[in-house]
C-alpha cells in the first residue's frame, strides 16, 4: 500500500500539469497526499480494526475536506443514509491496494475488492477496476511473473494490455473511468524495470496522473519487494500522523519485512 501513497504524491502535481516525459524530480515541495491516499489509508484501517469502510470514509472525508475528491463522492460522503452511486470511476481502483495485501487467497481478495467498492461503485466497470488491481498486487506479492499477471488481467478483465507506454502516451488524455485508467497504470508497471521507473513512466502518460501513478505503485511495490528506503522514507513525511500511523501499522501487520 505504501507504493500507492507514493504514486499518489508524486503524481499529485501533475494531474492538471501533465507532462509526456519520465524525466522530473520525483518528489517536489508541493507535492501532496491527495483523495487516493486518503481513502487508501480509510482502508487500511478497517481491514486493521474491523470498522465498516463506508463509515471510515465518511469520517476520513470530514477530517481531509479538501484532498480532492469528485463531486459524486463528496455528495455521498456528506449523507447520512447514502446509497451507492453506481459509479465507473478510478476510485475504486485507487483505494483498493490494502486489500491485496491482507487477504490469504485470490478468490477472497476478489471477494472483498467487489465488497469494498460497493460503499460508492456499484457499476460492473467500477468493481472490475477494483477487483483488476487488488488481485495484481495479490499476484504481485505470491510470486506470479509479468507475463502471468498480464495473462490473468486481460483474460479475466477484458482489459486490452496490447499497447506500451510509448504507443499509449502520445493520444492518452484526462479519463477518470476505470476502464480509462486500469489498464494504462497496469502496462506502465509492465513496462517498468524497478519500482522508481513504473512511477516515472505512470506519470509520463498524462492523464489523471495521481490516481495512474497511486494504481502502477500499489502493483510494482507488490511485485518488486517494496518500495526502495529513500523513496518509502519521502514518502512518510508527505503523510500527516494519523494517516502515517495507520500505514506503518498496516505495513507492519500485512507487508513482509522488506515490502
Amino acid at each position: 500500500m505504501l507504493g500507492a501513497l507514493t504514486g499518489d504524491i508524486v503524481g499529485s502535481i501533475y494531474e492538471w500539469n501533465n507532462i509526456k516525459t519520465t524525466e522530473f524530480p520525483l518528489f517536489q515541495g508541493h507535492c501532496r497526499f491527495t483523495d487516493d491516499s486518503v481513502l487508501t489509508v480509510a482502508l487500511a484501517e478497517s481491514i486493521l480494526t474491523g470498522e465498516g469502510y463506508g463509515a471510515l470514509m465518511k469520517r476520513y472525508f470530514l477530517r481531509y475536506p479538501d484532498a480532492g475528491y469528485g463531486g459524486s463522492f463528496r455528495r455521498w460522503a456528506q449523507c447520512e443514509n447514502s446509497a451507492p452511486y453506481h459509479s465507473w470511476g478510478n476510485g475504486s481502483a485507487m483505494r483498493i491496494s490494502p486489500a491485496g495485501w491482507a487477504f490469504d487467497s485470490l478468490e477472497q481478495v476478489l471477494d472483498k475488492a467487489e465488497e469494498y467498492s460497493r460503499f460508492t461503485h456499484d457499476h460492473p466497470e467500477g468493481i472490475k477496476g477494483a477487483q483488476a488491481v487488488a488481485a495484481a498486487v495479490y499476484l504481485g506479492r505470491t510470486g506470479a511473473s509479468k507475463e502471468q499477471l498480464k495473462s490473468y488481467l486481460a483474460g479475466s478483465f477484458g482489459y486490452d494490455l496490447s499497447r506500451n507506454c510509448d504507443q499509449i502516451r502520445p493520444d492518452y488524455t484526462f479519463d477518470v473511468s476505470c476502464q480509462g485508467t486500469v489498464p494504462q497504470a497496469v502496462t506502465a508497471f509492465l513496462d517498468s524495470g524497478d519500482f522508481e521507473g513504473a512511477i516515472r513512466l505512470a506519470i509520463s502518460l498524462g492523464g489523471d496522473s495521481d490516481t495512474l501513478a497511486c494504481i502502477t505503485g500499489a502493483i510494482a511495490q507488490a511485485f518488486y519487494g517494496g518500495v526502495p528506503g529513500p523513496i518509502a522514507d519521502q514518502t512518510l513525511q508527505f503523510l500527516d500522523e494519523p494517516l502515517r500511523q495507520v500505514t506503518l501499522e498496516f505495513q507492519t501487520k500485512f507487508v513482509p519485512k522488506g515490502e
